[in-house]
C-alpha cells in the first residue's frame, strides 16, 4: 500500500509555505517505489531507441469540455467546465507532421509560466518542439489563494488539473499527442503540485520530475496499475524556505519506492534553485520513461551523462 510523506498541521503549514518558491538564488534566475524490471546495459535508456511502453487507457484520457484554442506559441485560453484559464505554450511547426510529447510545467510562489525557460531550459524546450510536442505552463488562478496551485498543500480542488486535462484533450483533437509521453515537472510549490499530479492523473502521466518539492497528504491514485517513475531533485540541507525541501524530497522518493514505483534522487547541494546541469538529464529521464515503461532502464545504473550527485540510493 502506498505510504504518504510527512504531514504538517494547518496553521504551521500555512506559515511554512508562505515563501515557497522564493530564494536569493532564484530571484536573479526566474523560477522563483520499488525498482521494476531489468537493466539496460547499466547505462540507462536513450532517446535514439524508444523503450517498450504501454498506452494510457482511453478510460483516463480526457475529452474537451469547452471551446479549444488554436495552439500557437504564446498564451492560449482553454475553458474547462466553462471557466476560462490561460496557459503559456511553446509549440512549433513540427506538430503538422509529428505527434509529440507534452510536458506540463508548474512554477513556484511568486513565479510565472515563463519560468519554464529557466527550469527546463531553452534547449529542452526546442527539443520538445522539434519532436512535434509542446511545453505547457498554466497561468495560476488568483482564486487559489496563498499558493499558486490549488493542490500545493493537498486538498480536493482539482481546478488546475482540469486545466491540464483540457489542454491535453484539445491537443489530442487538434495537433496530435504522443500518448506515451505526457509528463509533469515543477519547481518548489510547482513541484509540490507535481507530486499531486502524478497520483491524481496516473491514468495518463508517464513520469514526473520534482525540483525541491514535497507531497502533502495522501492523494488518490487514479490508476494504481501505472507505477509512474520520478526523478526527485533537491538542493541539500540548505534547500530551505521555511520547509526543509531535502527532507521532504527524500520522504516523497521513499513513499514512491515503498509503493512499488521507481525513483531516484539528485542532491545538487545548491540550495533552492534549478542548476543548469540538471535540465538536460531531467529531459533525458522523461524521454527514457514513457508511459508504462518496462523494463526499468535505470534499474542498475543511471546514464553516464547524469551529474555525479544523482544516485539510485539515498
Amino acid at each position: 500500500m502506498r505510504s504518504s510523506a510527512t504531514f504538517w498541521g494547518g496553521a504551521v503549514l500555512s506559515i511554512a509555505l508562505a515563501a515557497c518558491g522564493n530564494s536569493s538564488e532564484t530571484s536573479s534566475n526566474p523560477g522563483g517505489g520499488g525498482s521494476g524490471g531489468g537493466a539496460a546495459g547499466g547505462q540507462g535508456g536513450s532517446a535514439g531507441s524508444e523503450p517498450a511502453s504501454g498506452l494510457p487507457s482511453s478510460d483516463f484520457l480526457p475529452k474537451p469540455t469547452g471551446a479549444c484554442p488554436t495552439f500557437a506559441e504564446g498564451v492560449v485560453t482553454v475553458s474547462p467546465d466553462g471557466k476560462a484559464r490561460d496557459v503559456n505554450v511553446w509549440v512549433g511547426d513540427a506538430t503538422k507532421d509529428l505527434d509529440g510529447p507534452i510536458v506540463f510545467f508548474w512554477h513556484g510562489v511568486g513565479g510565472k509560466p515563463t519560468d519554464a525557460l529557466y527550469a527546463l531550459g531553452s534547449a529542452v524546450i526546442d527539443d520538445v518542439k522539434a519532436m512535434g510536442g509542446m511545453v505547457v505552463a498554466p497561468v495560476h488562478d488568483p482564486n487559489a489563494g496563498q499558493f499558486p496551485w490549488y493542490l500545493t498543500i493537498g486538498g480536493t480542488d482539482e481546478s488546475d488539473l482540469r486545466v491540464m486535462d483540457e489542454v491535453l484533450a484539445c491537443a489530442i483533437d487538434s495537433i496530435g499527442v504522443d500518448l506515451r509521453h505526457i509528463h509533469s515537472v515543477g519547481f518548489s510549490a510547482g513541484a509540490m503540485n507535481t507530486t499531486q499530479v502524478g497520483w491524481r492523473r496516473s491514468g495518463y502521466i508517464a513520469s514526473v520530475v520534482t525540483f525541491s518539492g514535497a507531497q502533502i497528504g495522501s492523494p488518490p491514485d487514479q490508476d494504481p496499475t501505472n507505477l509512474f517513475p520520478a526523478m526527485v531533485v533537491h538542493g541539500g540541507p540548505e534547500d530551505v524556505v521555511i520547509i526543509k525541501f531535502q527532507d521532504q524530497s527524500l520522504a516523497y522518493a521513499q513513499g514512491l519506492k515503498d509503493a512499488g514505483h521507481f525513483a531516484f534522487v539528485c542532491n545538487h547541494n545548491k540550495k533552492h534553485t534549478v542548476p543548469s546541469d540538471i535540465r538536460m538529464p531531467a529531459w533525458q529521464f522523461l524521454k527514457d520513461h514513457p508511459f508504462g515503461q518496462t523494463p526499468e532502464p535505470y534499474e542498475t545504473a543511471l546514464p553516464e551523462s547524469f551529474p555525479d550527485y544523482c544516485s539510485l540510493t539515498w
